[in-house]
């Protein structure tokens, strides 16, 4: 623990890029989704966004849902925070974020079968998700109200 406590402010920051990432992913796929829709099914267009939406879920998204999980949980460990009632509730907004990920990451397989199955409303609906939930767990984390 002593090790992780020399680097921790190292690691905080390594886990703030990448949820910084990761939000931004989680925030542009369903944008992708929606000019996705809106093109011509079968379109060189649509082979366009189906390649764009794989190189987000393969380049930034999993990766950076990946080094968030690993650098968090490292640093509830370092921090010893793991007896903290904020914490128990961010990890529950984080696990409700890496549901929606994988719900995006299968829904984005499906478009890619052309199944088009939502609206572009709902995927615009879909997209606040993210906002709240990350507007919580800065909260939570900043504030720490229990």
């Amino acid at each position: 623990m002593d090790e992780l406590s020399a680097i921790y402010l190292w690691l905080k920051a390594g886990h703030v890029i990448f949820v910084i990432f990761w939000m931004a992913g989680l925030f542009m796929l369903p944008r992708f989704f929606v000019y996705h829709q809106e093109s011509d099914a079968g379109s060189a267009e649509e082979a366009r966004w189906v390649d764009r939406e794989a190189k987000l879920r393969k380049i930034i998204l999993t990766p950076s849902l990946i080094l968030v999980w690993i650098l968090g949980l490292t640093l509830a460990s370092a921090g010893q925070w793991w007896v903290a009632g904020w914490l128990h509730i961010k990890l529950l907004l984080v696990l409700v974020l890496s549901g929606y990920h994988g719900w995006m990451v299968g829904y984005s397989k499906k478009l890619a079968k052309g199944e088009r199955r939502l609206s572009g409303k709902a995927l615009r609906l879909l997209n606040e998700i993210p906002g709240v939930t990350v507007a919580l767990i800065v909260i939570l984390v900043v504030v720490k109200p229990f």
